[in-house]
């Protein structure tokens, strides 16, 4: 039996159930749209601060915020459009604009999924000078979520992003955490050295941000023994970078994939375009595996 319900907690929350799976999603599309639990067999798999997305006026920390039209920061939060500057801080906007739901599958039907829109406005355009629509569905199916991605540019111009999930996996013990990462170099973006990746990182430091540019396959997973299973991530070729993030002393770590490293929109790289008209479609998915 898959449901789709309604809850009116701080915000609206719709909750997708696959009883079979023992799969429970929540989804807040008033705060970006952001999954803000998922738990599978009684194991909660994101974690979430929640004070901090109690607060609307901070940034949330935990869940799945979507990161859009850019991932990371920029210097001096400022971006170069035909000779015009603008201003677009860290991640972008999406994250933190309501989004609207479209389309919900059948209370019945597996697998149970979820589709919300974001429409670009005016307060968008002051920033980013571009019409344009971005689709979400989440599809919960099993041991796996799945987030299929539309992106559609209803400009006269040819529209540059770039596009990210930022999740947020809840661990009882970094030690226990064991990587399989497509790549065999990072950046640390604190001390901008390049390190030959061999499966592990320093975790006791206090903050860790690493970005993969140079990622050889379409998945990745961490296997946390402490919380005895393995989550696998799946993503299409619009991804073309890593960020591993954590900072100590908090029980969560993210590993990100996102469709070009920080500062894209200023220097190109990896940068995506989408012609006038034009729409893209992407997927990201993560299957848990028990051990």
């Amino acid at each position: 039996m898959c449901a789709i319900a309604i809850q009116q907690k701080q915000y609206e929350t719709y909750i997708l159930t696959n009883e079979q799976a023992q799969s429970r999603l929540e989804v807040v599309p008033e705060r970006g749209a952001i999954i803000t639990h998922w738990s599978l067999q009684e194991h909660e798999i994101l974690y979430l601060d929640s004070d901090r997305f109690a607060d609307p006026n901070l940034s949330v920390r935990g869940g799945i915020p979507l990161l859009f039209p850019i991932c990371g920061n920029l210097p001096n939060n400022t971006y170069t459009h035909k000779g015009q500057q603008y201003q677009l801080k860290q991640h972008g906007f999406a994250r933190d604009l309501p989004w609207k739901v479209t389309e919900s599958s059948e209370a019945t039907k597996n697998p149970v999924s979820l589709t919300l829109v974001l429409d670009s406005n005016d307060q968008t355009r002051s920033v980013y000078p571009f019409d344009f629509q971005l689709a979400f569905t989440y599809q919960l199916k099993d041991n796996t979520l799945e987030i299929q991605q539309r992106y559609t540019n209803h400009s006269n111009d040819p529209m540059p992003f770039s596009s990210g999930l930022h999740p947020y996996f809840l661990t009882s013990d970094k030690t226990q955490l064991e990587f399989e990462i497509p790549a065999s170099e990072y950046q640390d973006q604190i001390t901008k050295e390049i390190h030959q990746f061999s499966g592990s990182f320093d975790l006791s430091r206090d903050e860790l941000d690493l970005v993969f540019r140079q990622i050889t396959e379409r998945s990745a997973s961490v296997t946390d023994k402490g919380r005895t299973f393995k989550i696998a991530l799946g993503y299409s070729d619009l991804y073309s970078t890593l960020v591993f993030w954590t900072v100590k002393g908090k029980n969560f770590y993210c590993l990100e994939p996102w469709s070009a490293p920080r500062n894209a929109l200023n220097t190109g790289e990896h940068l995506s375009e989408l012609p006038p008209g034009g729409s893209y479609e992407a997927s990201f998915s993560i299957t848990v595996n028990f051990l």
